[in-house]
Formats: structure tokens, sequence, C-alpha cells
């Protein structure tokens, strides 16, 4: 059984269909890239499979079991299920490293200090982790990001252009970081409109006015480092 199905899913804006009836599946431990021209789609498909927004038409399934429209349940299962790693990172400036890391389990009601100096660790930050997010590099908050990301061990892990406000040699690095989290079994579903990025896909969806045009598996063999 897939991990996450959309079906039959459409987003309207007013008078403009920003989805037009999207079929696909996300599969478990794999690292899906949305791709498309600016305007394609691909962030309000972005949003919706990660229930930050629900379509006008169709539905989103998590394990076989349809997503409900209510947007209280969709925060909730947001909070449990999924984690987010933005392109502007989305840090809060107020708190230092650490405290970024661990809000999303404070908030879910279980602080987890000691998971996030393991995953801090891991991602070679651990060092940084008392420094206020002015102090940081772009790489250096991007890791931070992806670390709050991990911190609830969500299944799903959601990125809007992960790499783009940082350097190529930076992406790269965080590109490896999201291609051994799938290889370490996450599922992670990646915007990007880098092509450069494409050799660290399983699949990616070419998207453009809203359809799906193709689905592909990745042409070169994925760097994981």
């Amino acid at each position: 059984m897939a991990l996450l199905t959309l079906k039959n899913v459409w987003k309207e804006y007013k008078f403009v269909n920003a989805l037009c009836g999207v079929n696909f599946e996300v599969k478990r431990g794999e690292l899906l890239f949305i791709m498309g021209p600016s305007g394609s789609g691909k962030s309000t498909l972005l949003h919706i499979t990660g229930l930050l927004d629900a379509p006008t038409k169709g539905y989103v399934k998590i394990d076989g079991k349809k997503v409900p429209h209510d947007e209280d349940l969709r925060a909730k299962l947001r909070l449990k299920f999924m984690g987010f790693v933005f392109q502007d990172f989305g840090l809060m400036a107020s708190l230092n490293a650490l405290e970024n890391i661990v809000l999303p389990s404070a908030i879910a009601g279980k602080p987890q200090t000691k998971r996030a100096l393991a995953i801090a660790k891991s991602l070679g930050i651990e060092h940084r982790l008392h420094h206020y997010i002015g102090q940081l590099s772009g790489g250096e908050k991007q890791r931070v990001a992806i670390a709050r990301a991990l911190i609830n061990d969500p299944q799903l892990i959601m990125a809007d252009e992960p790499t783009g406000n940082l350097d190529s040699k930076t992406g790269l690095k965080v590109m490896g970081i999201l291609r051994n989290l799938a290889k370490a079994g996450k599922t992670v579903v990646v915007v990007s409109h880098n092509p450069e990025h494409l050799a660290f896909a399983d699949r990616i969806i070419h998207l453009r006015d809203g359809v799906i045009q193709k689905v592909s598996k990745r042409r070169t063999k994925a760097r994981s480092k």
C-alpha cells in the first residue's frame, strides 16, 4: 500500500484551476521530486500533499484512509505524520538552534531535547546549537530546519525548494542529507526547479499547467554525500 495517495485532485482559485485532476502515489522510502516551470502548480501540489491545504475536488489518503477537510484534524495529522523544510528556512530568530529544533515536539506536548541533540550531531551542527539563527550560515540554518523536521520522527518529509537560498556546493550537501534520509526509510517529497538535483531522486513528477505531464525515474545513480 502507498504511504500517500492523491486521487482526482483539483484545486480551484476563483477562475483559475491550479491543479486539474491530479493522480499519483507516494511510495514508502522514496525520494520523490515535483518539477515544473513557474505557475505549473507544483507548490499547490506540495501544499495539498503536505495537508497544508485541502483540494477543491478529489481526496488525499494516508495509509489508505481519506484525509478530512477539517483544518484542526489536518493540523494534528501534520504534526504527527509530517516534517517540513522550507526555502526560507522558517526558523524563529528569537530562539537558538536547539530551541528551534525542539519546538515541534514541545507543541506536541513532549519536548525531546535528547533526541534533538542526537539529530543535530548526525547532521554535524551540534557545536552550533546555542547560537541564534542570525549567527548561522545558510547551510547551517537548513540543517537546523531539517533537524526540526525530524524531531517528531515523521514518516514523510516535505521540502519546498530546500536549496533555493543556498550556494551550489551547500545545496548538494543538503540534497545528500535528504537522499540519506530516504535510504534510512523516510519518505521525502521535494519541490525543486533545479535539474542538477534530479540525480538524487527515485522518481520525478513533471507538472505543467496543473497537469502531470509524465512521471520518470532518475536517470543517474544518486549521490549519497
